[in-house]
């Protein structure tokens, strides 16, 4: 499974970014799909995260000002984030796991809030 991250860039605090990634398998629709964020000087954390079955899970930090969704047709995950601050400086990766315990991640994409 590779996946695809896109949609970080530079942003001012208070504004919104979505991101989105693209999986290449037909296997989507069996995929659990999470957004970690590696915050600098930080390991990455989870922020969000949709199960096969839509179930969502949202992490901590960022709860609240964030959408996570999916459309198994487009074989895509998107996470919207509002009201962004200059600490959700990061990079964004996007991360999909089988049933059976497999995972993949896709490479991040970095997203850039200033004050």
């Amino acid at each position: 499974v590779q996946l695809q991250a896109s949609g970080g860039g530079l942003v001012e605090a208070g504004g919104s970014l979505t991101l989105s990634c693209r999986a290449n398998t037909n296997f989507f629709r069996a995929l659990t799909m999470d957004w970690y964020c590696q915050f600098p000087g930080n390991d990455r954390e989870l922020v969000a995260k949709i199960t096969d079955r839509g179930i969502i899970h949202y992490g901590d930090y960022m709860k609240g000002r964030i959408t996570i969704s999916r459309d198994d047709a487009k074989q895509s995950v998107s996470l919207q984030i509002n009201n962004l601050r200059p600490e959700d400086t990061g990079v964004f990766y996007c991360h999909a796991e089988m049933r059976g315990g497999a995972s993949f991640w896709g490479q991040g994409t970095l997203v850039t809030v200033s004050s």
